[in-house]
């Protein structure tokens, strides 16, 4: 009896066990490429709501400039030129930013300088482009609308330049981007958090 009782006992333990192992087998986590490309989906994902928050508040900003100029039917033609060259274009970029990044990351240094060059003149060739449309619309407008003008893009600069001061404070303080430490400069430390 006994011993009917103690296999009994251990055919139970085992069967726990197996039930157990089974159970703990399916929540172990995924591998470490997964993961990798989970966070990656995670981090496209944000960066595209980022750049639809972006492209809403460009239009908002948009539309009520052209609210507060009070633009005549002639001076409609310059605005929608002017708004149609100066549209950023997130997608396109986001895509071959993604696609010379890990291009870059195979060239020797010379190269990957001469790919920076290439990239600061094509942002030059666009900041060129932008001014063109800039000069033409602003050409158009009367001394009035010019001064509010003068007044929206400049509350837009000191806004643009208030959240880039902002943001750096804050990776600063909390120099980890994704369990990595962010690259600091030689002597450089992060600033000394507050909790």
């Amino acid at each position: 009896m006994k011993f009917l009782k103690n296999t009994l006992v251990l055919s139970l333990t085992t069967a726990s066990l197996a039930i157990a192992a089974g159970v703990f087998a399916q929540q172990t986590p995924t591998s470490a490429p997964a993961q990798a490309s989970a966070r990656s989906a995670e981090h496209a994902k944000r960066m595209e709501q980022r750049q639809q928050r972006m492209q809403a508040g460009m239009e908002k900003h948009r539309h009520q400039l052209h609210d507060k100029l009070k633009l005549t039917s002639q001076q409609e033609s310059a605005w929608k030129a002017f708004t149609e060259a100066t549209k950023p274009q997130h997608d396109q970029k986001m895509m071959q930013s993604r696609a010379d990044h890990q291009a870059m990351a195979a060239m020797s240094a010379p190269a990957r300088m001469e790919k920076m060059l290439e990239r600061s003149k094509e942002r030059l060739a666009r900041m060129q482009q932008h001014l063109d449309a800039l000069k033409s619309f602003y050409a158009v407008l009367t001394p009035e609308q010019q001064k509010i003008f003068d007044a929206s893009h400049q509350g837009m600069h000191d806004r643009m330049k208030k959240r880039m001061h902002d943001g750096m404070q804050k990776r600063m303080q909390h120099p980890m981007h994704d369990g990595k430490p962010m690259r600091m400069h030689e002597g450089q430390t992060p600033a000394p958090t507050t909790k």
